[in-house]
């Protein structure tokens, strides 16, 4: 078994054709087809089904490249350790960023990368939390930024900033006659939230601490259609401070502050605990920090790097 075998074997479940699968290797279908084959001999089993278009994994086949690709991840690592500062500033990153961060964060991220760090190629996946830190255990993306804690063992969480959040009225509501609500007074039943599965939907939940019966009624897919529900229907909806400065301005006199207590959430680099790209890290949490405002900023990456 070679190294060069198990990248033949992740290539071909990724593209699902020999041949594509062949180019992306580098070499010629007939070589990448014979070393499949010698492997599949060598484990005694099979790994792709062949009648299958495209070519799709037997069920013994799913377990082999899943830890074919830990395998080229502790590769990649081993070979990243030996780079020079210089080099780490090179090659690519793959990261995952939540749906309810992502708009805030990705266009001046794309921005500060590109223009401090030209050779640094940074790949983005938007996805929800389950699948981004599958992803992170399976090796399939070096990094995301998620809502934690995670209270996820395999995973190492390095809190970047927090954020508050705001509750947003339609015109005319009584609530924004009021400077600040408590958050205790906010009428569980009139809450839109987002939809089953989007990790903020939870914790709007949970920190206004009562269940509604129209709760699985109240659901929309982004921040942004929430807004234009409240607006149209009525009712109120709770949004984090960054997606405020993306309202207009006769939208954000119609948001509150929330308070006793004030509900937070952090924002953090996830990664596995074996990652070792510590200039990676650094360079992209020093990146997020030039997006959002300072007094977001986790105090301890203000003063201190971060260090694996």
């Amino acid at each position: 078994m070679t190294l060069q075998q198990l990248e033949y074997i992740v290539a071909l479940e990724k593209y699902g054709q020999f041949v594509k699968a062949a180019e992306a290797c580098g070499v010629t279908q007939p070589t990448l087809s014979s070393m499949i084959q010698k492997l599949e001999t060598e484990l005694n089993l099979q790994i792709f089904d062949r009648n299958s278009h495209p070519i799709g994994l037997t069920a013994a086949g799913e377990n082999v490249v899943r830890q074919a690709k830990v395998i080229l991840f502790h590769v990649n690592q081993l070979e990243e350790m030996v780079l020079s500062e210089r080099q780490m500033e090179s090659g690519e990153v793959r990261l995952g960023v939540i749906p309810t961060v992502a708009p805030y964060i990705l266009p001046g991220l794309f921005k500060v990368i590109h223009s401090q760090y030209p050779n640094l190629v940074l790949r983005v996946m938007e996805a929800r939390t389950s699948v981004l830190t599958e992803k992170i255990e399976r090796a399939e993306i070096d990094m995301a930024l998620l809502s934690t804690p995670l209270k996820n063992n395999n995973l190492l969480e390095i809190p970047v900033y927090y954020e508050k959040f705001f509750a947003y009225f339609p015109t005319g509501n009584p609530f924004l006659e009021k400077e600040q609500v408590q958050i205790h007074e906010l009428p569980i039943d009139d809450l839109w939230v987002l939809q089953e599965g989007h990790c903020l939907r939870n914790q709007v939940l949970s920190f206004c601490g009562r269940q509604s019966k129209k709760a699985s009624v109240y659901e929309a897919g982004s921040i942004e259609t929430l807004v234009r529900i409240v607006d149209e229907n009525g009712g109120f909806t709770v949004i984090p401070a960054m997606h405020v400065g993306l309202l207009s301005p006769d939208q954000k006199a119609r948001t509150r502050s929330i308070v006793n207590p004030e509900p937070t959430r952090e924002v953090s680099l996830v990664v596995r605990f074996d990652y070792v790209r510590e200039r990676l890290l650094n360079i992209l949490a020093a990146s997020v920090r030039e997006i959002i405002p300072d007094e977001m900023v986790d105090s301890r990456l203000k003063k201190f790097a971060i260090k694996l």
